[in-house]
């Protein structure tokens, strides 16, 4: 038996883990906003002679009405593609304040700039061979920036450019409101927001309030958008499979075996994980915000599902049910903790990045969550693979039925994990080549991808193991036992342990079979066995 790297730590190592898993999970959660980004005394940092902070990006789509947005009560909003300001305020140090001289009416400049990625290079003076973010007096003598303000160098053939909005500190005033104000989207992209300033003087500046962002059709970012239609999708995909699954369960209820009723809840999780998915982003895309409970309910799910369903293919893949009547204590016990390990990994990895703004998570976080699901999947992997080899093994020279549909499994098992195997390096391709979500509209395609992979082998399990009137092509049979399996493992099935199932004849003829010679024993055993096959 293989154990994972999780299962050698002691139980106080154990308990360390999780509770670690666990803490960072709850302190990463701190809203749950999502295309309505709020700012809480938000910092600004230093690059390069300016100081910014970043607000947001999102991919959005171009409006499908031509007028401009004048205000924040305009309705409709369906059509629009937008970003609004709301209740922005910075707030400066008091001494920055008490530096100014109160007979200025500006004393303070501050730029809000929307930059979609494909323009980032128009921002900052690299068109004149220089570093600088900020105009300096030196390049603003050469007329191609105003001092103490971001470099943009504007396209006259392109409107549509960087935006930069301003808003003025007055006197010796600590705090400067933002007026409130809509900027129509009406080209395509993946759009940044930037909170920059260039006067030295004003550091350790905060930024408080909020920005709303909107896509033509709702608030789902844009790389979002797909996934809503996809969800739906997959839900009745869910509910077809349960259908016909429901089918063959009420036709065949005689020869139902407990396998059939671990597949039965992995389907039915499967179909309220979809749901809840939809209905997440149904609101989400309607309200802007993401409803704490619906999201978390369907993160919870969604972990659920998963580890029932590696569980699933763990069992399996250890006979369950065809070579072994029960996995026995040992392993039991192991693989219990190993999917609740799993589960709890992988709610907070799906609590992280499912709450809060789209992209209000930092990398290194989400990092910490990201590895240890990893390396459980990993162990999962390990584990089936053994275990399939092991069952492989007696399968093959005790049913020839039995191991056929073993190898149709592990033919399909192994497909899937070359095909994640592929794709984990397309996806790490992906990623880095596109730091900067240039290639949004396809973002959804890395997420859909295990979802559906995980269906798929849904199906292909129902398919092999979907019940029928003739349960023997995969039930549990004495004939198949292998008593040579370690201690923790062994199933005794002699003595008081056997099961006494119809009349004395039975009886009497399992006593010949036992008092009978070794060679005439399997010779019986080789003649049961041709006749199951020929059964099936």
């Amino acid at each position: 038996m293989v154990h994972c790297v999780f299962c050698n730590l002691s139980s106080n190592g154990q308990a360390i883990f999780i509770a670690i898993v666990i803490c960072i999970s709850l302190f990463s959660i701190t809203h749950v906003d999502a295309s309505i980004h709020e700012y809480k005394n938000e910092a600004f940092i230093r690059r390069s002679n300016s100081f910014f902070f970043h607000g947001g990006s999102e991919g959005l789509y171009a409006s499908r009405l031509p007028n401009v947005l004048s205000s924040p009560e305009d309705k409709p909003l369906n059509g629009k593609s937008f970003i609004r300001f709301e209740s922005i305020t910075f707030q400066r140090t008091k001494e920055s304040a008490e530096n100014k001289n109160e007979m200025q009416q500006k004393t303070g400049l501050v730029e809000a700039l929307i930059v979609e990625v494909t323009d980032r290079d128009k921002i900052g003076a690299a068109y004149l061979n220089s570093s600088a973010l900020c105009c300096t007096a030196d390049l603003a003598k050469d007329r191609a920036c105003k001092a103490g303000e971001v470099i943009i160098h504007q396209d006259p053939n392109n409107p549509d450019g960087p935006k930069r909005l301003q808003t003025f500190f007055e006197g010796k005033n600590a705090e400067a409101k933002m007026n409130p104000q809509t900027i129509q989207i009406n080209s395509t992209g993946m759009y940044y927001l930037y909170f920059m300033f260039c006067d030295p003087e004003l550091i350790g500046m905060r930024v408080n309030g909020r920005t709303v962002w909107r896509n033509p059709d709702g608030y789902l970012p844009g790389k979002m958008g797909p996934m809503m239609t996809f969800f739906g999708l997959m839900s009745l995909a869910y509910l077809a499979l349960g259908l016909v699954w429901f089918f063959w369960f009420v036709k065949y209820w005689k020869n139902i075996i407990h396998l059939h009723n671990h597949i039965t809840v992995v389907i039915g999780l499967g179909m309220c994980e979809m749901a809840f998915w939809y209905f997440e982003y149904a609101n989400f895309n309607s309200k802007g915000r993401r409803p704490i409970g619906i999201t978390v309910w369907a993160v919870t799910f969604g972990a659920i599902k998963k580890t029932v369903s590696r569980l699933l293919l763990l069992v399996v893949s250890m006979g369950y049910g065809v070579v072994r009547p029960t996995l026995g204590g040992g392993i039991t016990s192991k693989a219990m903790l190993l999917g609740i390990t799993y589960f709890i990994a992988s709610e907070a990895l799906g609590l992280l990045e499912n709450l809060g703004t789209i992209n209000d998570f930092s990398g290194k976080a989400r990092l910490v969550l990201v590895l240890p699901v990893a390396l459980l999947d990993a162990c999962f992997i390990v584990w089936i693979f053994s275990s399939l080899s092991q069952t492989l093994e007696k399968l093959q020279i005790r049913s020839a039925a039995k191991f056929a549909l073993y190898q149709k499994f592990t033919n399909s098992l192994a497909i899937a994990v070359l095909i994640s195997i592929a794709w984990i390096g397309i996806e790490m391709y992906f990623n880095a080549t596109d730091p900067l979500s240039e290639m949004w509209k396809r973002a959804w395609i890395i997420s859909a991808f295990w979802i559906l992979l995980a269906f798929v082998l849904l199906v292909v399990i129902c398919v092999l193991w979907a019940p029928s009137h003739n349960p023997t092509r995969y039930a549990f049979s004495e004939e198949t036992v292998d008593n040579s399996d370690d201690d923790e493992d062994r199933i005794p099935l002699s003595g008081s342990a056997v099961k006494v199932v119809g009349d004395v004849a039975t009886k009497l003829e399992r006593k010949e079979r036992k008092t009978s010679s070794a060679p005439e024993q399997y010779l019986l055993g080789h003649v049961e066995d041709l006749e199951e096959d020929k059964r099936e």
